[in-house]
């Protein structure tokens, strides 16, 4: 997370048109993505919200994430010839996982959510920090009568996960059939939203996009429908992503660490005749690259960390880029970037700098926790 130093700075800070009921459930906030957004809340913490999402149902305020709209004669086309998946595999109503790579190097410019609505229309969620930086590079390469447009205040969003999920939106009314990735449009009392199911936790789940204006009707709505509802904050929302090992991007994958070194090939339409970045992605998928996004779990007690070294004996190997406790697994869990070694496979053990004392480690394939997300 960016920290931030001075109330000067923490001023500058979007908020989520829920603050006010975050601050009413005594959130502890922190900076993300130039967003003040809830950690964790009074009577929770991290702990029993990670287990509410992997047992029952959680409802995280994820507002902060960015929304583009792209509009207009061929922009389903212009999208896909821009960003690294292909969109041609999914039809409107669904969702898809996509990359925004740079086109000289490759480098993950952001990890990006895409709903094709319809030819002309394409609904993107990218990360907060980086949302202004896409809209700015889609514009620039957008033909005559293609509209993009950063939305990126005008809704919130709200992610109900876990096992119960589809339980509680029955009991709203709203609908829970669909399948995974894909959305449709519902009523509220009176407000349109959408609903998606998607989600960042490895769990059933939905996210609903609601007008920022009525974001706070939805969450009232939702928290007096089930006793046991509990808002979960972003360092539970962490901690399940890592039990999964979904990438974070600027950790996991970065302008630095390409989909072929983030092991996020599987998002690329190699076959697609343009995107950005293709000449340099198949160039390294070719070569093979220098190293590879692996998992780890603590062999030893110990809770690994971003930027920690990883060795193989006295060989620095890696570097660790999202660390954390599994509260599920009841052990460390990590990913790492590791020289790409086949003398270094899955079940070997490595070493992790932790403050000066060696941990063992073992190379795990992620995810570490069985996803239960269809």
């Amino acid at each position: 997370m960016t920290e931030v130093t001075s109330d000067a700075a923490e001023t500058r800070l979007r908020r989520s048109p829920l603050h006010e009921r975050h601050t009413a459930l005594g959130a502890k906030f922190a900076p993300f993505g130039g967003w003040q957004m809830p950690l964790e809340y009074a009577g929770g913490g991290v702990l029993k919200e990670h287990t509410a999402v992997r047992e029952g149902v959680g409802v995280f305020d994820v507002s902060h994430l960015g929304k583009i709209r792209v509009t207009g004669p061929g922009a389903a086309d212009f999208v896909n010839a821009c960003l690294t998946n292909d969109l041609g595999r999914i039809t409107p109503g669904q969702a898809q996982y996509t990359l925004c790579c740079d086109d000289a190097t490759g480098g993950v410019v952001d990890d990006i959510i895409a709903y094709l609505h319809a030819d002309d229309h394409v609904f993107l969620v990218p990360n907060a920090a980086n949302t202004a930086e896409v809209a700015r590079r889609l514009r620039a390469a957008a033909p005559e009568g293609v509209t993009v447009t950063d939305e990126h205040e005008a809704y919130a969003v709200l992610a109900v996960q876990g096992p119960r999920s589809a339980e509680l939106l029955d009991a709203l009314g709203l609908p829970t059939g669909h399948d995974y990735m894909s959305f449709s449009t519902a009523t509220l009392d009176g407000v349109e939203l959408t609903v998606c199911r998607t989600g960042y936790t490895g769990e059933l789940g939905y996210e609903l996009v609601v007008p920022s204006g009525h974001a706070v009707a939805v969450w009232d709505a939702i928290f007096a429908a089930a006793d046991d509802v509990r808002a979960c904050g972003l360092a539970a929302r962490d901690t399940l992503r890592t039990e999964m090992g979904y990438p974070l991007h600027g950790q996991d994958l970065s302008p630095e660490i390409t989909p072929v070194q983030g092991r996020s090939g599987w998002a690329v339409g190699w076959d697609k005749a343009a995107f950005w970045g293709r000449d340099a992605l198949r160039a390294e998928k070719a070569a093979g690259p220098a190293r590879t996004l692996r998992g780890l779990t603590a062999v030893d007690r110990a809770i690994p960390r971003p930027g920690m070294a990883v060795y193989a004996g006295d060989r620095q190997v890696g570097t660790i880029t999202s660390g954390t406790f599994s509260p599920t697994l009841k052990q460390g869990v990590a990913l790492a970037l590791v020289d790409t070694d086949p003398k270094l496979p899955d079940g070997d053990e490595l070493e992790v700098d932790i403050r000066g004392r060696r941990a063992r480690m073992r190379l795990t394939r992620p995810p570490f926790v069985k996803p239960s997300v269809r």
